[in-house]
């Protein structure tokens, strides 16, 4: 079995791996190495959980050489706030023998403070699309001496519409260094952004990407709508002590709010609320009471369905069915993890159906389907947003066109000629033409002329 002990690595690096009580690398760690070391572009497939932070730290720490610019050597962009903050701390674990100068940009906070550590040097800069931009149009960053890019999770960086502050940002670096790329998925657009910016890029990818899910037990309920989720969300938390650590996951903010308002009126202080509305402070003191086990669960949208490290999930629930198939997998994929089994819950309307059969089709399995529990009320009432969809689906409703005889055929009321005005009923009766006087008029006009 392969070990760390195998990338000969300098001994700072070696001990802070052993501080921390890994000892063999993961499938994709393995494969990446030897890639990264030999100063190729890569693109890696892999989802989160596989090991890729370290995929990419490790040989790139190892190729580090301390040189006296201020700007920043290695370069990571990642999609979101909670993902700089992971991968910052994953940097400061694994570099805390080296002498090397981590900061961590994003939007949300002042971007004074941001460029006043920038200003103090940098040599590895981790941040979002967005506010990396922003610094560098500002001309706060400089990219004159970057030798290594990383872009992690980028397929979830072009679902976030992030395309051209990638490409902005890219065209800014100078082409002679090492671009290494995770993606979940192989798009097009992921192929057109490494056909414009890559040098013939060597792919690093596991036979079965992702979580194995075999280890994640998936069940589906029929429910009518939003209101009766509710309720069987209330009896399984009640119900069931061992949903312990759980991740809810909502399409919207609104939704995640209202949810949040009606689970914690019966389990108060138990459950958080993450989404892109709450303050970065918010959600990273949230993030942090439930990695302390301090809260039970987090109602989120699919902002943490990507990228972050959140271990021992117990459960995950869909409250709302995920209207994109891979979006299902990176759902579920917070749970079942590390060789531990998790359990995947689905709540499924009329109207969310079909994207739920794409997902089973995406796995290639067919989720079973549980019956409603007995004590679950079924609810009658229908949120707003319901009532509209319903409003909106009768106005698209489409005209019936065969119709038969009285369909085509004119009813004896439409047959009626149009008579020139209201109350006429017979033909208006015209003068029948004089061709003599007509003749007369026409001469006395011609003689006037001459």
């Amino acid at each position: 079995m392969s070990t760390f002990e195998n990338f000969n690595l300098p001994k700072s690096l070696q001990k802070a791996i052993d501080d921390l009580g890994f000892t063999s690398p993961t499938p994709i760690q393995e494969k990446s190495f030897s890639v990264i070391m030999s100063g190729r572009d890569m693109m890696g497939i892999a989802q989160t959980g596989t090991g890729k932070t370290f995929a990419y730290l490790l040989p790139l720490l190892k190729l580090y050489k301390f040189t006296p610019t201020e700007t920043p050597k290695i370069v990571i962009i990642v999609p979101t706030r909670e993902l700089v903050v992971q991968v910052v701390e994953e940097v400061e674990k694994i570099a805390k023998y080296m002498s090397v100068r981590t900061l961590g940009v994003y939007g949300g906070v002042n971007i004074n403070t941001q460029k006043k550590s920038v200003y103090q040097g940098i040599d590895i800069l981790v941040g979002t699309p967005g506010r990396m931009m922003d610094l560098a149009l500002d001309n706060v960053i400089r990219f004159d001496e970057t030798q290594k890019l990383v872009i992690d999770e980028f397929d979830e960086m072009l679902n976030l519409g992030f395309r051209f502050q990638l490409t902005s940002i890219l065209a800014m670096m100078r082409p002679k260094k090492q671009s290494i790329l995770f993606s979940a998925t192989m798009t097009d657009e992921v192929d057109e952004v490494l056909n414009d910016f890559f040098d013939f890029p060597e792919e690093v990818s596991l036979a079965t990407s992702g979580t194995p899910l075999e280890q994640i037990q998936q069940f589906r309920y029929d429910v009518p709508n939003h209101n009766t989720k509710v309720n069987l969300l209330k009896h399984l938390l009640a119900e069931n002590e061992n949903m312990s650590r759980i991740l809810i996951f909502v399409n919207n903010k609104k939704i995640a709010d209202m949810v949040h308002d009606k689970i914690d009126a019966e389990f108060p202080d138990q459950f958080g609320v993450i989404h892109s509305n709450k303050s970065q402070n918010y959600r990273l003191s949230t993030m942090a009471e439930f990695q302390e086990g301090n809260i039970r669960g987090i109602i989120t949208t699919d902002i943490m369905a990507r990228g972050l490290d959140i271990s021992d999930i117990t459960h995950v629930i869909n409250f709302e069915a995920s209207e994109v198939p891979e979006q299902y997998i990176h759902r579920i994929g917070r749970t079942g993890r590390a060789d531990k089994e998790g359990t995947a819950l689905s709540f499924i309307t009329k109207r969310e159906q079909e994207f739920f059969i794409e997902s089973e089709m995406l796995m290639d399995m067919e989720v079973k389907i549980l019956p409603l529990p007995e004590a679950v009320e079924i609810s009658t009432v229908l949120i707003e947003p319901e009532k509209l969809k319903q409003k909106v689906k009768f106005m698209m409703k489409k005209v019936k066109m065969d119709g038969g005889e009285a369909f085509h055929e004119k009813s004896a009321k439409n047959k009626k000629v149009n008579l020139g005005g209201p109350g006429k009923t017979k033909p208006r009766k015209t003068k029948p033409r004089n061709r003599g006087v007509e003749k007369t008029r026409a001469a006395k006009r011609k003689k006037n002329k001459e």
